[in-house]
């Protein structure tokens, strides 16, 4: 067992593979919605639980058995996971191929971390979280969908920390797949023990309508992007780099439900004024939970990093579950992407105003109206449009990961909800996370990663805005 810089001893990577009888290979296709992340980064989402006087005995004797006995067990619903990603030279578009005795990577590790540091809220540094999350293996040719890893804290707890290649899960499919391996380890030992319905996952892919034939417009594209199309036989799966900055520190805030009512208000206070102002026609405003938290985050991170010029274009929007809004509906426990939105623009002026607030909430607010009652098809216009946007150096862009409807606190493996979830991809992809409070009062937990300075100005930013 050798220690890496963290002190972090690797005992073993091991592939788990689950119960099941097929001896054939089975290929689950990408749809548009897929292969609109195709190049994204892994998102790394981690989760701290809490056993006092844990010790290596016990770890080792029944919270290791028990959590790998019951993947395998979830794996018997979730098989494609244990499968890769390739794009062989034949066909139109990658794919996840299964093959029998595949099986999840499961690193188990110890780490003589500070459990309650790094489950705080407070100012930690960012790498300091790297060690507990596992790499996704992607190679030019094959990618892995999932990785996991299991840490024991000592004396404190562990934590499992999952990789998610984008272009396979999203939020709603792997925090599915966590509550199925949660709900199966709990209930182990138990005489039946089937899954919950709406925790079985539909991998029918006859559900995704796509007569342009997206998906492989998509896949084209990015190629394109990435340069990789330059030379026909290479489809590469090498995803976008993250850009990490190892001077980074994480922290997390809280909005109350009480906070909440007071940006509503707030934003409600100055649309009415800018309608009496400029005789505006009045409209409804969709200022939900996720908008008024997006919005000001928004504010406060743009202001907070105090180097943008206020004639900068600054791009953000809007993701909806389109399960829903499809028509037919598209089943809840569909299984893969099924995520798509709106994107708009603005200048960094307008963002910093003093009412960049309620303008921001405006912007979102008309984007999910316009998203109402209607599937989410992003044309290959707008597509090209992002792609576009990505590469502009003159363009800055300002995103979510996570929601507050994913109940990532409810996983319960056994040994009470977690006491601590963190989005670890966001040092590496810029955006800030959400996840609903974990006391259960309506409120929500952001999560950001910034410089020492930025920092310290976002918490001031934050603090005083909802004085």
């Amino acid at each position: 067992m050798a220690a890496d810089e963290n002190k972090v001893k690797i005992h073993e990577v091991t592939k788990v593979s689950s119960f099941s009888d097929s001896t054939s290979p089975s290929i689950l296709p990408l749809t548009y919605f897929d292969t609109f992340w195709f190049k994204f980064p892994p998102v790394e989402r981690l989760f701290f639980y809490q056993i006092s006087e844990l010790n290596s005995g016990f770890f080792n004797s029944v919270v290791l058995p028990k959590l790998r006995h019951s993947l395998s067990l979830t794996l018997h619903h979730y098989f494609p996971l244990a499968g890769s990603l390739m794009w062989p030279e034949d066909a139109p578009r990658p794919a996840i191929y299964y093959f029998p005795n595949d099986g999840v990577s499961l690193t188990v590790a110890e780490s003589d971390a500070d459990f309650n540091f790094l489950s705080g809220n407070g100012f930690r540094e960012a790498v300091k979280f790297h060690h507990l999350i596992p790499q996704l293996s992607i190679s030019e040719d094959k990618a892995e969908v999932i990785a996991l890893q299991i840490t024991l804290l000592p004396n404190e707890g562990f934590s499992i920390g999952i990789s998610c290649h984008h272009a396979v899960l999203d939020g709603k499919s792997s925090t599915m797949f966590m509550k199925s391996w949660a709900y199966l380890c709990k209930r182990l030992g138990e005489e039946e023990n089937p899954l919950l319905p709406e925790l079985i996952p539909c991998f029918d892919r006859t559900v995704i309508k796509d007569p342009e034939g997206l998906d492989v417009v998509y896949a084209n594209h990015w190629l394109a992007f990435t340069g990789a199309d330059l030379n026909p036989k290479t489809r590469s799966l090498k995803v976008t780099p993250k850009k990490l900055n190892s001077n980074l520190l994480r922290a997390t805030f809280e909005l109350t439900r009480e906070d909440i009512k007071k940006l509503r208000d707030k934003v409600l206070s100055i649309t009415s004024t800018f309608k009496k102002n400029e005789d505006r026609q009045s409209k409804e405003l969709h200022l939900s939970t996720y908008v008024l938290t997006c919005a000001y985050v928004y504010v406060c991170l743009l202001k907070a990093k105090e180097e943008e010029e206020p004639n900068t274009s600054i791009a953000f929007g809007v993701a909806a579950d389109c399960r829903s809004r499809s028509d037919p509906p598209i089943p809840v426990n569909y299984f893969g992407n099924c995520v798509a939105g709106h994107l708009t623009t603005a200048k960094a002026s307008d963002l910093m105003d003093e009412n960049g607030i309620a303008f921001v909430a405006e912007k979102l607010s008309d984007l999910i109206k316009e998203m109402r009652g209607k599937a989410i098809v992003v044309s290959e216009e707008e597509f090209v449009k992002v792609l576009r946007l990505m590469k502009e150096e003159g363009t800055k862009f300002l995103s979510l990961a996570g929601s507050n409807r994913f109940d990532v606190y409810g996983m319960d493996f056994g040994w009470g909800r977690p006491k601590k979830v963190e989005i670890v991809s966001i040092d590496g992809t810029g955006a800030f996370s959400m996840a609903e409070s974990r006391d259960g009062g309506g409120g929500v937990e952001v999560g950001v990663v910034l410089e020492k300075q930025q920092m310290q100005r976002f918490a001031a930013l934050f603090v005083d805005g909802l004085k």
